[in-house]
């Protein structure tokens, strides 16, 4: 209490998910699987398209560091949610809390610029693709995966200024599973109105403004792909960036959904599901679609799983 009332408080109580015993070890052992088939799947494609010199081109080069994204992304949010269901209440450092909170930050916002990336990279492959070698350069690809990473950091460190230069007087209970901002500010005892502008103005420019080009992008494509003349040419066209549609309005949907608002409300136990669609069904999510949709990517995955073996289709008659 001394600690209160001096407005800064050592640590936070994060509360998990309150069920019974036996539901929480099945949850705990669902989870435990999706987090090791998780780590797994984006290993396999990081791996991949690093080893294979055929999946050495833009499209590849943006799914290797999405699935490098996702690989750092479930080691920050996927421990705290099994530790939910293994104690009811687990305690965080000031410090732990707010290291927890940059790197949540940062990765969630690199990936929301990084899909428009690649969506972008979809609208020229489709829309300009004889100028495509040109127009999408290995060193453009390189600066746009860079640029993707910087954005994500700097907007994360922005925001983390404002939040913790906020008083925090008690309780120190946070209805989350990991520290997020909308808990952390409801806690504070101090002004917050400024790190709410800050976050919700951060939150328009990182989620909106990448979410408007991706949409821009498939307007564009979608264009594209009603002049060409065949049904199979249309086909065609469009599993090239299938994939990438459906990874965008799954992370998109639920990303919207929790951020984009004034982020000082309250946290129910539907926000933490809702959190667990996006910090755990996405990333498990995301390799599968890509793998499903790219024959490419499927065939590299099979050579680097099973090495170079002849497969049937390979037998000459």
């Amino acid at each position: 209490m001394g600690n209160w009332s001096r407005g800064h408080i050592a640590e936070f109580v994060l509360v998990g998910f309150p069920t019974s015993p036996p539901l929480q070890c099945l949850l705990f052992v669902l989870f435990l699987a999706i987090y090791l088939l998780t780590l797994l799947e984006n290993a396999l494609i990081v791996s991949t398209v690093w080893l294979t010199p055929s999946l050495h081109r833009p499209m590849y080069f943006f799914l290797g560091h999405l699935s490098f994204l996702e690989l750092w992304y479930v080691n920050v949010t996927l421990p705290r949610l099994l530790g939910a269901f293994l104690t009811q209440e687990r305690r965080v450092s000031y410090v732990g809390c707010m290291t927890q909170l940059y790197f949540f930050i940062a990765l969630a916002c690199t990936e929301c610029v990084l899909l428009a990336v690649m969506a972008y990279d979809r609208y020229l492959a489709i829309c300009e693709p004889l100028r495509y070698p040109s127009l999408m350069p290995s060193s453009l690809a390189i600066r746009l995966a860079a640029s993707s990473w910087g954005s994500g950091f700097l907007s994360s460190m922005m925001k983390l200024l404002f939040i913790s230069r906020l008083s925090y007087c008690g309780p120190n209970v946070i209805n989350h599973f990991f520290c997020d901002i909308s808990p952390l500010l409801n806690l504070t005892c101090s002004d917050k109105e400024h790190a709410e502008l800050v976050d919700f103005l951060l939150a328009l420019v990182m989620i909106l403004l990448p979410l408007l080009a991706v949409v821009s992008s498939y307007a564009a494509i979608m264009a594209a792909l009603l002049r060409i003349p065949t049904a199979q040419g249309r086909r065609k066209a469009f599993s090239t960036c299938a994939s990438h549609l459906a990874v965008v309005v799954i992370y998109y949907s639920s990303t919207l959904f929790t951020y984009a608002r004034p982020q000082a409300m309250s946290t129910f136990n539907h926000n933490k599901v809702i959190s667990v669609l996006y910090t755990v069904i996405v990333p498990f999510l995301n390799p599968a679609i890509y793998c499903l949709r790219n024959k490419e990517v499927k065939d590299a995955l099979r050579k680097s799983v099973l090495g170079r073996c002849h497969y049937p289709r390979d037998v000459p008659d």
